[in-house]
């Protein structure tokens, strides 16, 4: 006797294999993107860390820069201080002979008052002038 052949239903295990290999396929490919994106960040820490680095290097450049100019300033006025105390004393030397041949002589010599310039710099013997900033004054 003939029978009719039935298809066979599929088995619930082959259903559930091919579930598990997509799962584990697209598993994988989400690590892969996972270690792409991973990867770019690192790349782009190392990047802003060399960006840093160099920005540091750069104002510690000029840093040491501002330091020198105010070094080399400071020594300035340390001479000029000096000066200044020397011209003082030997302007009021000059005073002290104007003033003996004043007496001696009898002739009236006027005879300024010195001011103080460290003490009272507002007060100084010359005219102050402003002295104009520039822009490139600033840069190195």
């Amino acid at each position: 006797m003939a029978s009719k052949q039935q298809p066979q239903p599929t088995s619930p295990g082959s259903d559930g294999d091919e579930r598990k290999r997509k799962r584990k396929l697209s598993n994988r490919e989400s690590a892969r993107r996972s270690r792409i994106r991973k990867q770019q960040h690192l790349d782009e820490l190392i990047a802003q860390e060399q960006k840093l680095v160099d920005e540091n290097k750069k104002l510690r450049e000029m840093t040491d820069g501002t330091s020198q100019l105010f070094l080399n300033r400071e020594s300035d006025n340390n001479v000029l201080r000096a000066q200044l105390a020397e011209l003082t004393d030997r302007l009021h030397s000059l005073n002290s002979v104007l003033q003996i041949a004043s007496e001696v002589s009898g002739f009236a010599v006027d005879i300024p008052d010195i001011p103080d310039t460290l003490l009272e710099p507002w007060q100084l013997p010359c005219p102050v002038q402003p002295i104009p900033a520039s822009v490139d004054m600033f840069q190195y």
